[in-house]
């Protein structure tokens, strides 16, 4: 299988996670696919008309996307049990999907401090800086040891902000979220998928 792929992208680094957790990374052929709000990649938008990553396409044709349904797929796959079983898969899926709204808002953060200065919305960098410190305080560390897919996406977007945010302290006054993502981060499958410009 076929999986678009950036070093840069926290959502793919959240399904490359995924498969290194589960076992199946090594079956992924990953093809750099450059892409951007502006950026449009004409390669891309043959499997995936929104021209977003990561994009996976099966052997067999079958393209899947987004983030959370190709590691769904990659659970499948492997017999895997990231997203819990019974009561508690709601309760593991409500965390992804905090966390994942979190990389969302930082994404487009991102974007709004990357316009020249002239060009930036005072009142969307307040909103964006609001919600970053109120997801920072509201989430608390996870149990260490687990690794489902609410953990794996709380990670990632904590590691967005070590590498996109450096002047953002997220870790003041939160030594149990820093110390379990210190832990979380010295995982195989996080090693393994760095993010990097490039």
């Amino acid at each position: 299988m076929k999986l678009h792929w950036s070093p840069r992208s926290p959502f793919v680094r959240k399904v490359m996670i995924a498969a290194h957790e589960l076992g199946v990374a090594g079956r992924i052929d990953t093809v750099r696919t450059v892409v951007g709000m502006e950026q449009i990649n004409q390669a891309l938008l043959v499997d995936n008309p929104l021209n977003k990553i990561p994009t996976l396409v099966l052997d067999d044709g079958q393209v899947i996307y987004d983030s959370l349904t190709i590691c769904e797929y990659f659970c499948d796959l492997a017999g895997g049990t990231i997203f819990g079983t019974g009561a508690a898969r709601w309760e593991v899926l409500t965390r992804h999907s905090m966390a994942n709204s979190f990389l969302d808002a930082l994404i487009l953060f991102r974007s709004e401090r990357a316009r020249p200065a002239a060009q930036q919305s005072a009142g969307l960098l307040a909103a964006f800086a609001t919600k970053t410190t109120s997801m920072l305080n509201h989430v608390a560390a996870p149990p260490p040891g687990r690794a489902d897919i609410g953990d794996i996406t709380l990670a990632v977007a904590l590691a967005y902000l070590d590498f996109r945010f450096p002047d953002i302290a997220w870790r003041d006054d939160r030594d149990g979220l820093a110390e379990w993502h210190a832990g979380f981060s010295a995982r195989p499958s996080m090693i393994a998928t760095i993010a990097a410009d490039g």
